[in-house]
Formats: C-alpha cells, sequence, structure tokens
C-alpha cells in the first residue's frame, strides 16, 4: 500500500474515532502523522513536526484568553441579564433576545461554543419558567451562537480562514461571516415561526425571573464595575483595532489579556483554566495530520473520490451534506472543516466551471448547520441546562431530528444559493 492510501486511512481513523470514542482526536493524529509520515511517505521527524500550526495555535490561545478572562469576572453575564430586562416580559421577544445574545458573543469572539455555554443555563431557565418549548429555546440560542461562529476573531473564523488563506481564497473573512449568519439566520427563523413561535408573541410574564448566571447558580447581579467596563473597553478597543488597523487578532489579544491582568480587572490563572485547551489541540493535531496527508499525496487522492461523487451542479449539495453529516457526530471546526476545506481548489479544478469560494461555503455552511443536534456540543450544553420538568428523552429525539434534518436542508440551501443563484460569492 502506497503513502498516498495509508494517509488517507489515518485521516479516516481520526474521524471515525472523533465520532466513536472519546479518545483524544488530536493527539491521535499527531501520532498517526509521525508513523505515516516518517515510516510511509520518508519524511523527517523535524519534517512532521513542522506542520504545527503556530501561528493557529497562538492565535487561538490570544483569543480564548481574552474572553475567558470575560467570563470569569462576570462581564458576559452582566451583559446578558441586562439585554434580557429589554423584553420587558413579552415571551415571544425572548426567544429573539437570547438568540441575538448568543450570536452577538459569538461574534465578537466567545465563538459558538462558548456563547452557547453561557446562554444556555440562563436561556433554558427562563424557557422553563415562562413555559417556552425547550426546544423551541434551544435552537435559536444554538443556532444564535453558529450564526457568528465565523466571524474572524472566532475560534472557528480563525480556523477557517486560516485554511482558506492556505489554500488561495484568502479575503473572504466577511463574505465567509455574512453567508454562514444569513443562512443560519433565516433557517432558525422559518423554524421559529414553523413551530409556533408567532403564538408566544401575545403572551406576557408579569413575575419576576430567576436567571441564573453561566456557572449554573441563581444570584442577583449587580451594576456594571470599573472590572467590566474596563474588560468592555479591552474588548471593543480589539475588534476596532481587528478591522481598521489590521492588528492581528491573536496577538491583540494577549495584549489585552495582560492589560486586563495587569489592573486587576480579572484572573488570568482562572482564565487559563477556563480557555478551550481540548479543542485547540484537537485543531492543531488534524492539521498535522492534514500536512502530512498533502506531502504524502493523500490529499490529492481524497480530492479524487470526492470529485468521483459530485458533478459541477451538485457539488455544493454534496459537499454541504457530507460535511453537515459528519459534523453530526465529529467536530467541525477540529476535524471536519481542517480536513474537508483543502480539497476545494483541486476539487473545482477536476470538476470545472465551479467557483472554489462556491463549494467551501457550501462545506463551512453545512457543517455548522447541524451542530445543534443532541450529539454535537452546542445541544448537549442546552439538554444539559433544560429545566427539571421538561421530558429530556423527547428533547433528546427533537434536537436529533432537527441535526438530522439539517444536512438535507443545508444541502438544498447551498445548492440553491450557490449554484443556482450564484449569490454570496463576491
Amino acid at each position: 500500500m502506497d503513502a498516498a492510501t495509508l494517509s488517507l486511512g489515518a485521516l479516516l481513523v481520526a474521524i471515525v474515532t472523533s465520532c466513536t470514542i472519546r479518545l483524544h482526536v488530536g493527539v491521535l493524529a499527531i501520532s498517526l502523522a509521525w508513523i505515516v509520515g516518517v515510516y510511509a511517505a520518508g519524511m523527517s521527524p523535524r519534517e512532521v513536526m513542522a506542520g504545527f500550526p503556530a501561528r493557529l495555535f497562538l492565535t487561538l490561545a490570544g483569543v480564548t484568553l481574552l474572553f475567558s478572562q470575560a467570563q470569569a469576572n462576570g462581564t458576559l453575564d452582566l451583559i446578558a441579564h441586562r439585554a434580557v430586562r429589554l423584553c420587558k416580559g413579552n415571551v415571544g421577544v425572548m426567544p429573539m433576545m437570547f438568540f441575538a445574545l448568543s450570536f452577538l458573543l459569538s461574534s465578537i469572539g466567545t465563538g459558538s461554543i462558548a456563547s452557547t455555554a453561557l446562554m444556555a443555563p440562563l436561556g433554558m431557565a427562563v424557557a422553563g419558567q415562562v413555559r417556552i418549548p425547550a426546544f423551541l429555546m434551544a435552537i435559536m440560542i444554538g443556532n444564535g451562537g453558529n450564526a457568528g461562529a465565523l466571524s474572524p476573531i472566532a475560534p472557528a473564523g480563525v480556523i477557517v480562514n486560516g485554511v482558506m488563506d492556505d489554500i488561495g481564497l484568502g479575503g473572504y473573512q466577511a463574505l465567509t461571516y455574512l453567508n454562514n449568519m444569513l443562512a443560519q439566520t433565516v433557517i432558525v427563523f422559518a423554524a421559529y415561526l414553523l413551530f409556533g413561535g408567532w403564538r408566544l408573541l401575545g403572551r406576557h410574564y408579569e413575575g419576576a425571573l430567576v436567571m441564573p448566571t453561566s456557572g449554573g447558580e441563581s444570584q442577583a447581579l449587580g451594576k456594571f464595575a470599573s472590572k467590566h467596563w474596563l474588560t468592555v473597553g479591552v474588548i471593543g478597543t480589539l475588534l476596532t483595532g481587528v478591522v481598521f488597523l489590521n492588528i492581528d487578532v491573536g496577538l491583540g489579544a494577549f495584549a489585552g489579556a495582560i492589560v486586563l491582568a495587569l489592573l486587576k480587572a480579572a484572573d488570568e490563572s482562572q482564565a487559563i483554566e477556563l480557555m478551550p485547551w481540548r479543542v485547540i489541540m484537537m485543531v492543531c493535531g488534524v492539521t498535522v495530520l492534514i500536512s502530512v496527508l498533502d506531502e504524502a499525496g493523500g490529499l490529492a487522492l481524497f480530492t479524487q473520490l470526492l470529485a468521483g461523487i459530485s458533478t459541477a451542479d451538485t457539488v455544493t449539495a454534496i459537499m454541504a451534506f457530507t460535511t453537515g453529516f459528519i459534523s453530526i457526530y465529529s467536530s467541525t471546526s477540529g476535524v471536519v472543516l481542517p480536513a474537508f476545506l483543502p480539497t476545494v481548489p483541486d476539487l473545482a479544478q477536476q470538476l470545472g466551471g465551479v467557483n472554489p469560494l462556491a463549494i467551501a461555503s457550501s462545506m463551512n455552511i453545512g457543517a455548522h448547520l447541524v451542530d445543534v443536534s443532541a450529539l454535537s456540543t452546542l445541544g448537549a450544553l442546552c439538554m444539559a441546562a433544560a429545566p427539571k420538568h421538561e421530558d429530556s428523552r423527547r428533547l433528546f429525539n427533537n434536537l436529533m431530528i432537527w441535526g438530522l434534518s439539517m444536512t438535507v436542508v443545508g444541502g438544498a440551501i447551498c445548492w440553491l444559493l450557490f449554484t443556482v443563484l450564484g449569490v454570496g460569492l463576491g
């Protein structure tokens, strides 16, 4: 068996493992990269290690450190609680508010997992008190987080834009973000209406809401203190610098984190413990394996296999469905997109007449649309925060049906937008 086939087999092992058992797929991917790279592809250990994405690692570490500080010092909780008060008891507006909050927090750098982790305890508690269906609240929170997931300063956006830069599709950060945001927003608000959200608009809740913090405990939150305003100011400065001054988001985030630590506005030790190290190492480990895959010829073989089941007219639908189906069971930003996005240029060339950005956008949207299934992190977070009176089995089934249906919906939406209409491609 040649090195290309072995390297592709190693990727398949990593994907299957990520879908079936809890073994850390990033560590497994590094081990497989060493075995295949050194003993099958004739690479040196130094060449294998050169595939470690140092810049991506620093960017993810910096961004997640800064927003872990904002979570640890209570800034994000305060923002969320103040925003809920704007609903003024209108039950139908509450799911929309949680969508907006989850989207905003995800977009400004926390990412979909962190924003959902922050919003799920609050949103599901409110849903239980005012009798909003738990399933409806869960998809509004989860899809809200996913709508902002591809922000240029969110972890998934950093990963996706880094890969797209590497494959010659750099400069589309805003378009990538907007395409995903619009798809997520249109679909979840259509679901809001379909599942009876419009009936909630005529209801008002007059009682006092007991709203827990993101840590799960219920307590009265005070006013914004100087440390909270300072945190908001640092995040705002970083956003301004990234958008208008082209500041590197990772290095800028490290600087912001140091400012907060020096001014005693946040505890960096506590923030480091909150950082998603498992996800960071998963992404970096799979990237090392992908670099070996490319060097050994496995990436070209993978592209040929994808081209064999696609045509120029169906590739957007097939790629959205395929990445979505795998993402139900595996990590979207950690495994699926780092594995599939590198195939885009050659896939577009082999099929002919296809805009590479259309394929990449289909992969990004299709993979993210399913992420509120019961087997995905976002769905699991919402289930864990569901009120005690909620039928957990029913909620699990509804979220599974939602996730599976999104594979088909994502394929249809991406085919319509990018193949038939050709919109959202710059």
